[in-house]
């Protein structure tokens, strides 16, 4: 190949003048405008095109006997060829392409309902490499089947090779930096406690808004029990909802520091293996996940009657997807875990757990 200089000056990509005929299969490197008085004015072909059999016809019906092209070496890649293979290696477990690269960009879909997992770290070496890059919404998203996540593109409409290669490497050795994992369907019990409640001083706030949650995420409450501020008759209405099938308790009530909060004593009583109460998220501060034999136990603070979105919505999604939550995933959400109580709520398209 000639080496022509471009009109930045660099070596290596440059114009060639060639006829019409012998254009298949090369890259134009200007927009051609087709005019049909009365009919239509505009662009025919985009710089980038890459011209083929058919187009030779149509070109020449536009008075084009010879093309401007673009010369591409064996050490680059046209944009679009460039964008498939990167979608192709971003695309993990349940991500599928939207059709084929245009201009040089392509989008990435979530292929099933589920929770979006994205390895940042893998992104982060893909989008140091320049020329190539990937945009993506927030991990941890609850996604809809055929929901975009994610784009890629080449920037330059001809790129490097290796930086394609560097690019697809980083992504196949995360096993692809994008994937959606599938949501279980919760068999939930619920634990509301409270001296007030149990003794029907007060009607329970508690009930239609945790079932309205569980049916969200297509779960099901196969029980749910009453109990005073008594940690042992909490423990027991606990044990009694597992023995019924419930793979996910939630409680209420009982989670600050007053005496008669008992409720997170009679959860540690359980003999669980994990046991984090406090989370850096207003609201939710007084949040508690704990496992007992394997089973989540979720203890919901006062906010949860009042406050439409708190920690507890940032958490059971990830738990749901299978996720075991420790001390440093719930600590990780002091970044963005300040809910800025807007008149109209829009969670999840605003800031509060990204």
């Amino acid at each position: 190949m000639c080496d022509i200089q471009n009109n930045t000056g660099k070596k290596g990509l440059g114009n060639k003048i060639v006829p019409v005929t012998e254009a298949v299969g090369l890259v134009l490197a200007h927009d051609i405008t087709e005019i049909r008085p009365g009919e239509f004015k505009g662009r025919a072909f985009k710089k980038g095109h890459i011209v083929s059999q058919e187009d030779v016809g149509h070109l020449q019906r536009l008075g084009k006997e010879n093309l401007f092209v673009l010369e591409i070496r064996d050490d680059e890649m046209h944009e679009n060829d460039a964008a498939l293979a990167l979608a192709k290696a971003l695309a993990g477990n349940s991500i599928k392409m939207e059709g084929e690269p245009s201009e040089g960009k392509i989008n990435l879909l979530a292929a099933r309902d589920g929770l979006l997992n994205i390895n940042e770290e893998a992104l982060l070496g893909f989008n140091m490499l320049g020329e190539i890059m990937c945009a993506t919404i927030h991990r941890n998203t609850v996604v809809k089947e055929g929901q975009l996540v994610a784009g890629t593109r080449a920037i330059p409409l001809v790129v490097k090779r290796d930086v394609v290669e560097q690019a697809v490497k980083i992504a196949q050795d995360a096993q692809g930096v994008l994937s959606v994992k599938e949501m279980r369907k919760p068999k939930a019990g619920l634990v509301i406690t409270g001296n007030e409640v149990y003794h029907g001083r007060i009607t329970d706030a508690f009930e239609p808004v945790l079932r309205k949650k569980i049916k969200s995420v297509d779960g099901t409450v196969v029980g749910v029990r009453f109990t005073p501020d008594d940690a042992k008759y909490i423990e027991e209405k606990i044990r009694e909802l597992i023995t019924a099938g419930a793979d996910l308790i939630i409680t209420t009530g009982g989670m600050s520091v007053d005496p008669d909060d008992v409720t997170r004593f009679a959860i540690r009583n359980l003999g669980t293996e994990e046991f984090i109460y406090g989370s850096p998220v207003l609201p939710g501060s007084m949040f508690l996940v704990a496992y007992a034999g394997g089973i989540p136990i979720l203890g919901m603070p006062a906010c949860g009657m009042y406050a439409s979105i708190t920690v507890f919505d940032l958490i059971l999604p990830r738990i749901l997807a299978g996720e075991k939550i420790t001390r440093k995933e719930i600590a990780e959400l002091g970044h963005g875990g300040l809910c800025l109580k807007c008149d109209k709520c829009r969670y999840p398209i605003c800031p509060f757990g990204k």
